[in-house]
């Protein structure tokens, strides 16, 4: 049996505290202190604590090139521990799943920083609404109260500077105007199917195409790509959208063309609720963009580059921008949201990790005919009664 160390690991030493009333009475400062250190692999859906020995045995073993087991001098209890957790491979048939599970991060080009970043900030069941809320921290107020002021911006320089004209409004500056985050959706009334179509084609839609080769097509869009790779799909959830059955699409940008998925195990409202941890007030959006980037094809140009995975975050926003905009000027409120349970998505959507994720939801729809959650619109450009 060969082995050799899994291709990407950060191993962090870690501090935790706790009350120690023994420490207290002794005379202490009341605080238990333990360190420890934790190996991250990208690979991996958990973290694994280990001990000294086997660190020494993971800087040892070289990621890349295979060593006979007997040869790498490695005690057979940590060895065994190393093989069992993923941290260490082999080529024997025993451990090929996590061994294949490594080999597709190596194939995928990541960065190594960018990948345990993405890997260990995956959500899975996490609830985060109710924990706000039991925290006291989903209104302003209360976040002013338990975390104090926030940070002010940093003075802009001396004296009054140039002061710069306002220009006159246009449509452009109304339909800005209009742009704010929907929470409030019209269960009662369904999303036309030319309105749903125009959105879509605004913000996904391939504009133009460059064919290469037969296999190599760049797209050119509505927004600006890293490289010009365009490498986030769309994958919907509809619910109330006229001539659509409700469930789960994915979206082709070359044909502007819908592809029915496998539906999800729970009624669609549930599903999405449970996606974005919680957040009822975007579960009822007549159509929500899971937006999933394909890591891979943006990592085929930029293989283990330091920039690769902000230009891909940078997408997402792109697209967020454009879903609000282009909802808005269709009459109809839009939503985006990075609070989602990323690994619940990835198994419903069928999505392989180390080549695909999930960054954020966007989502649009007919707004409600009353505010029954709150929406931050301070100029009361879409909530303020006509004629005011």
């Amino acid at each position: 049996m060969r082995i050799r160390r899994c291709a990407i690991l950060l191993i962090e030493p870690r501090e935790s505290a706790v009350f120690d009333f023994g420490s207290l009475l002794r005379g202490g400062d009341g605080v238990a202190r333990r360190r420890r250190l934790v190996a991250l692999a990208a690979h991996l859906d958990a973290e694994v604590e280990i001990d000294a020995e086997a660190c020494r045995v993971l800087t040892a073993l070289s990621p890349g090139e295979w060593t006979g087991a007997a040869a790498a001098d490695v005690p057979e209890a940590c060895l065994a521990f190393l093989l069992e957790s993923g941290l260490v491979l082999s080529d024997a048939p025993a451990h090929a799943t996590m061994a294949a599970r490594d080999q597709r991060m190596r194939d995928a080009h990541w960065h190594p920083l960018a990948a345990t970043l993405h890997a260990f900030t995956r959500w899975d069941g996490v609830e985060a609404v109710a924990h706000m809320r039991e925290s006291g921290l989903d209104r302003a107020e209360g976040l002013r109260a338990s975390l104090g002021p926030p940070p002010a911006a940093d003075p802009p320089g001396d004296g009054e500077g140039v002061v710069l004209p306002w220009a006159p409004p246009t449509a452009f500056d109304a339909l800005l105007a209009r742009r704010t985050t929907c929470r409030n959706f019209d269960t009662a009334r369904a999303l036309p199917f030319d309105s749903f179509a125009q959105v879509l084609q605004r913000v996904f839609a391939a504009q133009a195409q460059v064919h290469v080769a037969e296999d190599t097509v760049f797209m050119k869009k509505n927004v600006p790509s890293g490289g010009g790779l365009h490498p986030i799909d769309c994958h919907l959830v509809l619910q109330r959208v006229e001539g659509m059955a409700d469930g789960i699409y994915r979206y082709d940008p070359l044909r502007h063309a819908l592809h029915p998925q496998p539906a999800p195990d729970v009624p669609v409202r549930a599903f999405l609720e449970q996606a974005m941890a919680g957040q009822h007030w975007f579960a009822d959006a007549h159509c929500a963009a899971v937006l999933v980037p394909r890591f891979d094809r943006s990592f085929w140009k930029y293989r283990q580059h330091a920039k690769a995975y902000r230009v891909v975050l940078m997408e997402a926003g792109h697209l967020s921008q454009m879903l609000y905009l282009a909802a808005t000027e269709a009459g109809l409120g839009a939503f985006v949201t990075g609070a989602v349970n990323d690994r619940q998505l990835e198994r419903a959507l069928g999505l392989d990790p180390a080549r695909q994720g999930i960054l954020a939801i966007g989502g649009f729809g007919w707004r409600a005919p009353r505010m029954e959650t709150a929406e931050f619109d301070p100029a009361g450009e879409v909530w303020a009664p006509r004629g005011e």
